[in-house]
């Protein structure tokens, strides 16, 4: 089930440099939002922050709260391990397990969280891989091919069905179809209008054209600040802010 999230004051550092400055949103469940902005702008930061990844740097630390639903993500009763099964995270480039077969890919969360009746495991991977759009092209194949024997658009739909088969309630997307062909792209955003009738989805994209097509609401960033935040068709035909217009329009980035 799909969870909202509140962000309030959050900061964060790589050692003394720090990447985001007193950061406030609040996302409705059910929804794709779209974050933009010029590289090292704290974008791909921003998403590690919520499922907690950004505490697996070197040297890194977080200031602030962030709520998924009604979990405090960085609560002291909570762990990362909890945070990042309810806060599914896709990357830019696929990273299947090289190793593994198609069908223990994505029951490789299950398992980790001790799951073992073959049933459930079957029912889960095939009804993953159906949420991620890939069950038809790779149902005969499932423990005879390995994950990263698929093409890369169907690797990053393969990483997809992983992060969902635990049933998170929200899915990070930090520029999944960067590295992927115009075809895949399109069948990751045609992915992206499914998935968020079930989850709450947060795409991190340098495509603008992208941000416009799939998401209901838009978040601009630079240099570590959240400079506007609203309705996407509002945010690229009527934005409030100069900086927002020049960054749209192509005069920096």
């Amino acid at each position: 089930m799909a969870a909202g999230i509140d962000v309030k004051d959050l900061n964060a550092w790589f050692g003394s440099r720090q990447a985001l400055r007193g950061i406030n949103m609040t996302f409705p469940p059910n929804q794709a939002t779209a974050i933009i902005g010029p590289s090292g702008c704290g974008k791909s930061t921003f998403v590690r922050c919520i499922n907690r990844m950004h505490e697996t740097a070197s040297g890194a630390t977080v200031q602030g709260r962030i709520r998924v639903g009604d979990v405090d993500v960085y609560g002291p009763e909570i762990s990362a391990v909890e945070i990042r099964r309810r806060a599914g995270m896709v990357f830019q480039k696929p990273n299947p397990f090289p190793t593994l077969s198609i069908y223990d890919n994505v029951a490789a969360g299950l398992k980790l969280n001790g799951v073992r009746n073959r049933r459930m495991l079957d029912e889960v991977v095939e009804r993953s891989l159906k949420g991620a759009a890939l069950w038809d092209e790779v149902k005969d194949d499932l423990r005879k091919r390995s994950g990263s024997s698929l093409s890369g658009g169907q690797q990053q739909r393969l990483c997809i069905a992983r992060a969902i088969a635990v049933e998170p309630e929200v899915l990070l997307m930090d520029e999944p179809a960067s590295a992927l062909d115009p075809i895949s792209t399109a069948k990751i955003e045609d992915l992206i209008f499914e998935l968020k009738r079930t989850y709450t989805v947060i795409i991190v994209t340098h495509n603008m054209q992208q941000a416009a097509r799939v998401a209901e609401s838009t978040a601009f960033f630079l240099m570590g600040e959240l400079v506007e935040f609203s309705k996407t068709e509002q945010l690229f035909t009527n934005p409030r802010n100069k900086q927002t217009e020049d960054y749209i329009t192509g005069r920096f980035g």
